[in-house]
């Protein structure tokens, strides 16, 4: 098991060399050059000032600008009449920097990076770590996942040593998509239980892989994963989970250009195919799609924000609290059954 001051320091380590750290300094000379100008402070800052004569302040305003866009520079005349914080600054640069990766990567690399930055996406590195709670990842899986997170090569041979037939690529698409070797099916029932134990917590009734042989066809689907028995105005929801990837030929024209387009893809593909039968049944038809990046479609935020809400409600705690749990928990469920299937294909921990 890692511990949580492992998860911290490998992934600062992964991360060292692809964030550049002069970022921080820059902003953090501006804002307290700034903090200085309007409040006063006296101690070791005292001689930031706004003004051209600070050569600090300038040196690191050059600099800033150098690194976001024209629309977004400052001047040291306009930060001494508007006070700015090191967190407005950093936002203008992370997102320049963002879109200039964005611009220089591949199709793939763009679906990856889209859906990695999505909101929730990157909840299960908040995760505190408990192998009592099955909240934990082995080290093996973590260095995979790190690696696989950032865009690093995660192929660790010419062929899939499970299915023999396609090539292993380095973002790890096939790893995560291949049918063969089981870990689809475990991945899929283990966000399965999951989704049913949260909507336990908040005393929902819930019944698992329902639908089969209901309707007059004797229809053998079952079109809920977690049927949860009273839902929106009283009638049952029929949860039914996917994960689908943005880095899928199909749709990655897509993905590459729309944060969520895989999601909402493979959430109209369940409406499709499940809407007839819900209907006849009298449920309500809730995909709850998420990309292998743990960026979840707009109908599964919308089921979590509800949810949360009977969380918060029925454990006295905040919403926001409840909100980190779901999503911590799914996603971490869901990073990890990524990491097993990666290694299960040849990847070798360093």
């Amino acid at each position: 098991m890692c511990h949580l001051k492992n998860w911290s320091d490998r992934i600062v380590q992964a991360l060292v060399d692809l964030v550049p750290v002069k970022a921080a300094n820059i902003t953090g000379v501006i804002d307290s050059s700034v903090r200085t100008y309007h409040c006063g402070t006296a101690g070791p800052s005292s001689e930031l000032t706004c003004n051209a004569d600070n050569v600090h302040l300038q040196q690191a305003i050059i600099q800033f600008n150098d690194q976001v866009s024209t629309s977004d520079a400052i001047t040291a005349e306009a930060v001494s009449s508007t006070p700015v914080t090191q967190r407005s600054l950093s936002k203008k640069l992370e997102c320049h920097l963002f879109n200039s990766l964005l611009g220089a990567s591949s199709m793939a690399d763009r679906a990856r990076l889209l859906s990695v930055s999505a909101s929730h996406a990157a909840s299960w590195l908040s995760v505190t770590p408990s192998l009592a709670l099955g909240l934990h990842l082995e080290p093996n899986e973590l260095h995979a996942s790190i690696r696989w997170w950032l865009g690093l090569d995660t192929s660790g041979g010419s062929l899939c040593p499970v299915c023999s037939q396609k090539a292993l690529d380095p973002l790890g698409h096939h790893a995560t998509t291949c049918t063969h070797g089981g870990d689809v099916v475990t991945r899929h029932n283990l966000l399965r239980d999951v989704v049913a134990n949260l909507f336990r917590q908040a005393h929902m009734g819930v019944t698992l892989e329902a639908g089969y042989g209901l309707t007059h066809d004797n229809s053998r689907s079952r079109p809920a994963d977690v049927l949860v028995t009273r839902w929106e105005k009283g009638f049952p929801a029929a949860l039914d989970i996917t994960v689908t990837s943005p880095l899928n030929p199909s749709i990655l024209d897509e993905s590459c250009s729309t944060a969520g387009a895989a999601a909402v893809a493979a959430e109209s593909c369940k409406h499709v195919a499940n809407d007839p039968k819900c209907f006849e049944l009298g449920w309500t038809c809730v995909p709850l799609a998420v990309e292998t990046y743990g960026n979840w479609g707009v109908e599964a935020q919308e089921t979590f924000a509800r949810l949360a809400s009977l969380l918060a409600t029925s454990h006295s705690v905040s919403k926001s609290k409840a909100t980190a749990d779901i999503y911590g928990r799914l996603n971490l469920t869901l990073t990890r059954s990524v990491a097993r299937a990666i290694l299960a294909r040849g990847l070798r921990p360093k």
